[in-house]
């Protein structure tokens, strides 16, 4: 029997998912909603069968589905997560869970009593090179980290307002943060500086910062710091670079590259991160095996944590300390 599925919100990232989900066997695209009626139209018509709602509820009460993927910007967060935990219904979503640690602690609560199958898109972790440095982090002691998401600003105008996005650290650094946690363990206290420098000028209606930088204590013993801006007219340094007592593991989205006593090797990643993540999504729904899962809704709520405490820090000037 196929897997039936019910896309919220029809936008960009959700064009990658759909992408790698044609090219799956026993997946059915059945339903499609967004806030913009016409494109969940367009969307619907591309596929066999599939239908288009211009009503929430009324796509999940008359369409039978057996999973749901939320693709909606970081201030629309809530609603379709609270309607498909109500009706039971398995969901993907897409990074970050809200703008403000509160909703995502909700909704994290209701998906734990349901014992429902979630999974959020932090692609990263789906890498080889996420695996890898896994491997090689068993077999050294990590001192410290280093990362980066050194860019430009994209220009949809919910991400320049910080009630829209929650800011550059909260909306596009989380992977960094994500892929800290998931190779080097919890974040303990966070300290964080930002400052609106170019973008207000250059982009009427910018109250986001441009530039932050954020120290981070592990529980581990761990220090780093994870630096980013959106200032840049072109795109730079995106990353994780972690300090061992064996050499240095420098993890980009192409690639890891491992530097020791014996020289650098770099060991390219191959698969698209993307479609690992959705292949492990539709294997739980089919089969009820989460295993494949690297990332479900309470373990992102850990780094949406993190990321809610580093703005929090930001703003009263102190460091924040974390459960």
């Amino acid at each position: 029997m196929a897997v039936r599925l019910g896309f919220i919100g029809t936008g960009g990232i959700a064009n990658h998912h759909l992408n790698n989900l044609v090219r799956m066997e026993g997946v059915r695209l059945s339903a499609f909603y967004d806030v913009d009626g016409q494109r969940a139209q367009k969307a619907a018509s591309q596929y066999d069968g599939a239908k288009a709602f211009a009503n929430l509820d009324e796509m999940l009460d008359s369409t039978e589905l057996d999973g749901l993927y939320i693709c909606v910007p970081p201030m629309a967060h809530g609603d379709a997560e609270n309607k498909a935990i109500q009706r039971g219904i398995p969901f993907l979503v897409e990074k970050p869970l809200g703008i403000d640690g509160g909703l995502p602690a909700d909704i994290a609560a209701k998906v734990r009593s349901k014992q429902l199958i979630t999974s959020v898109g932090y692609h990263w972790r789906y890498n080889e090179s996420a695996a890898t440095a896994k491997q090689l982090l068993a077999e050294s002691k990590p001192g410290m980290a280093l990362g980066y998401w050194m860019g430009g600003m994209p220009m949809v105008p919910w991400w320049r307002v910080q009630t829209g996005s929650g800011g550059q650290f909260v909306e596009q650094t989380t992977h960094i943060v994500d892929l800290l946690r998931y190779l080097c363990g919890e974040v303990r206290e966070v300290y964080a500086a930002y400052a609106l420098q170019v973008m207000g000028e250059q982009v009427p209606g910018t109250d986001v910062p441009d530039v932050g930088t954020v120290t981070l204590k592990m529980a581990n013993g761990m220090v780093a710091t994870v630096s980013n801006t959106c200032l840049l007219p072109v795109g730079h340094h995106v990353g994780l670079d972690i300090y061992t007592d064996q050499g240095v593991l420098e993890l980009r989205s192409e690639e890891l590259r491992e530097v020791t006593r014996e020289g650098t090797r770099s060991r390219k990643n191959v698969a698209n991160p993307y479609f690992v993540e959705d292949e492990a999504f539709i294997h739980a729904l089919r089969t009820g095996d989460a295993s494949r899962i690297l990332s479900n809704y309470e373990d992102a709520l850990r780094t949406h944590e993190v990321t809610i405490a580093a703005n929090d820090s930001a703003a009263s000037g102190k460091p924040v300390s974390i459960g």
